[in-house]
């Protein structure tokens, strides 16, 4: 399912809030990474696992020495792509009634009040933004 499909179902099930989002986007963001950690795992090169293993090494540190060097650049894309997503959806999801900026924009517009909205938006295309660049920054560093 979606975030937002998600939202609206624990919307129905618990209630208006911040919790619904939450829970939505944790369930969300747990099953993409889940599926796509254990497919990086599935494709590293065995060749380096079995050097690593013929020289005695126990599990952990052929889970050190090969494993995770091979999967870390995926690790780290993945994990950064699914915060800058989730940090976009939060602000969606408040309009839904999961609360957080999206419900207090939705709030505002709903009182008229647009300065007040157009200050929201304004702070949350900033957040995205410096977000953006700073994992951007992190991804060049790291891949």
């Amino acid at each position: 399912f979606n975030e937002f499909v998600m939202a609206l179902m624990f919307v129905a099930i618990i209630g208006l809030g911040p919790f619904a989002g939450i829970l939505a986007l944790f369930i969300h963001t747990t099953g993409i990474l889940g599926k796509v950690f254990s497919e990086a795992i599935e494709a590293i090169e065995p060749g380096q696992v079995e050097a690593v293993v013929s020289t005695g090494s126990g599990a952990g540190q052929v889970i050190s020495f090969s494993v995770i060097p091979q999967v870390m650049p995926t690790i780290v894309s993945y994990s950064l792509l699914r915060f800058e997503s989730n940090v976009r959806s939060a602000t969606i999801l408040g309009f839904c009634g999961a609360g957080g900026i999206g419900f207090l924009m939705f709030d505002k517009l709903n009182g008229y009040l647009y300065r007040e909205v157009c200050t929201m938006m304004i702070m949350v295309i900033l957040s995205v933004s410096i977000i953006d660049f700073l994992c951007g920054k992190l991804r060049n560093y790291f891949i």
